[in-house]
């Protein structure tokens, strides 16, 4: 699959970043001018598309969740999937999926949802030529290839997926290629959700104001670096009734900026709290303050095919030379969680320390390991972006700690921009050490193993050994059945070292006095239950 841009769920949330444009201008937050009594604010950095298929950046998918509804949700106590737009989704051997979708549902346009506006986003997103980001997440559907020709520049023999079989107007069969087990879990995802027939008259008019089933419809245009305003939607059915009456979605340059404004009251919800401002948060907030464990995780990925990190021993030396709990403290307030596993706790299939003492600081047996490897000769080059402050400023920490308990005097920084970031590693031109994030799209451990690890990954890192546990588990009866054969695929990874577990967000939010009912999880932040204060 050379023409897929693979996994950009991390690529978007390069995040901690920015939040929005400060050209936001007035009719922000908690009953401010210009705003009707029962409408609040969410402060947001600027996404990149509103196309569901189109993005995979947690900007966008904030906007997406309140005026898209999908298939399932992820029940936060769970982590399993809850039927919203489908009524059911059944299968008899994990290959071939019956997917029934609740009738008499409505698009903001009034056209009805039926199995074929499933189908018809689904092709759109798996069609080459249109260049969607979530086009990966149909390689295991029927007939992807005739739409993702192998040869750069070649037409695709098909336009449609021959997997997606529309059986009545409320009945949609998915064949796949291998069974998987966690397929109903992934159609959480807003890269899964439905587009109406008008939506392909004008593909470009309709990113920038989308017609979807949700919640909430956009109210005008979005407004570029400045906001998106949506409204109830009145004729809604399903059972996320909105409680107000629209959300305006301000648009921040900086997480900086719309800190200050919530603590104005300017701006109702900021779900990412500055790790620097977070004890001030916290006091300043009381209950309004909401501490959530979430699904991002950071790395140290190697590039395992340049031969002086081509041995184990040596990527272990480095990792068990970094003191992770010391760098969470001073670069992140302690607001991260130091990690020993590849996946973070809510996942199911965690283990706790299972990374053993590979990802321990122990400078002593780090600099032991490290003189067994045969040491490190050259330049070691460190690569992040240039997306937020916080990459460089524990990259720094990381360096200090190399050449201090390694020994390596010879360190330089790569800083890239943040566009440029993901081809960089996705070309393999990075000849050191880099930063790595993955935002959990579903709670499966084979969406960070397979993503991260598994074939086309930024390491150029290869295991038949892991792969075929990653097949096995993906074809495993269900989902219970498939953890024992991730967990040994992860097992394999850490044993190879080919990038090395630091730390697990935790999402820090806080709202203002002017909203209540807040409810905030992994997944969402559950906007449409939130209520504005008379």
């Amino acid at each position: 699959m050379k023409n897929v841009v693979r996994r950009a769920g991390w690529a978007a949330v390069l995040t901690a970043a920015a939040l929005v444009a400060g050209a936001c201008g007035g009719g922000g937050g908690g009953g401010g001018e210009g705003q009707k009594a029962s409408r609040f604010s969410v402060a947001l950095t600027e996404p990149d598309h509103l196309t569901p298929g189109a993005t995979s950046s947690s900007y966008s998918i904030t906007v997406l969740q309140a005026i898209f509804e999908p298939l399932v949700e992820i029940d936060p106590k769970t982590g399993k999937p809850v039927m919203l737009a489908a009524e059911s989704i059944t299968s008899t051997d994990q290959k071939v999926w019956t997917i029934k979708i609740k009738p008499g549902q409505k698009f903001h346009n009034g056209e009805p949802v039926t199995a074929e506006s499933f189908a018809d986003a689904w092709n759109a997103t798996a069609y080459a030529p249109n260049g969607w980001t979530n086009n990966y997440y149909f390689e295991n559907v029927v007939g992807y290839e005739d739409l993702n020709p192998e040869e750069e520049g070649a037409k695709p023999k098909a336009d449609k997926l021959s997997g997606l079989k529309v059986v009545d107007p409320n009945t949609l069969e998915v064949t796949l290629k291998a069974p998987f087990s966690q397929f109903p879990i992934m159609l959480a995802y807003t890269g899964f959700a439905p587009m109406p027939k008008a939506a392909f008259a004008d593909l470009k008019a309709y990113d920038v104001k989308p017609i979807g089933n949700g919640p909430f419809m956009l109210d005008g245009e979005w407004q570029r670096n400045r906001l998106i305003k949506t409204k109830a939607f009145k004729e809604y059915g399903g059972p996320r009734k909105p409680k107000s009456e629209g959300i305006d979605f301000k648009i921040y340059a900086s997480r900086d900026t719309a800190y200050v404004d919530l603590r104005a009251n300017k701006v109702d919800l900021l779900t990412t709290i500055p790790a620097a401002n977070v004890s001030e948060a916290k006091g300043l907030l009381g209950d309004r303050f909401v501490s959530t464990p979430g699904g991002t995780m950071d790395y140290l990925g190697f590039p395992v095919y340049d031969k002086r990190y081509a041995k184990p021993e040596l990527r272990k030396a480095i990792s068990m030379a970094i003191d992770r709990e010391g760098i969470v403290q001073a670069v992140f307030n302690g607001t991260y969680k130091p990690m020993g596993s590849l996946v973070p706790p809510l996942v199911p299939g965690y283990r706790e320390g299972i990374c053993g003492e590979a990802c321990k600081f122990d400078p002593a047996k780090a600099k032991q390991l490290f003189d067994q490897a045969g040491g490190f000769t050259g330049t070691l080059n460190l690569y992040f972006s240039n997306a937020d402050p916080s990459y460089e400023q524990w990259m720094q920490a990381v360096a200090n700690q190399l050449t201090q308990n390694l020994g390596i005097k010879d360190i330089k920084f790569r800083k890239i921009p943040a566009a440029d970031y993901l081809k960089t590693l996705r070309e393999h031109k990075q000849d050191g050490p880099y930063r790595n994030n993955w935002v959990m799209d579903y709670p499966s451990p084979q969406n960070y193993l397979e993503s991260m690890w598994g074939a086309g990954n930024r390491m150029g890192w290869e295991n038949k050994e892991f792969q075929e546990l990653i097949e096995k588990a993906n074809s495993a009866p269900s989902m219970e059945a498939s953890i024992p054969l991730y967990q040994q695929a992860e097992d394999l990874a850490i044993k190879e070292m080919p990038m090395a577990p630091l730390w697990n967000w935790q999402d820090q939010a806080g709202y203002s006095k002017n909203i209540e009912n807040v409810t905030i999880d992994a997944y969402s932040a559950n906007l449409d239950q939130i209520t504005v204060k008379k």
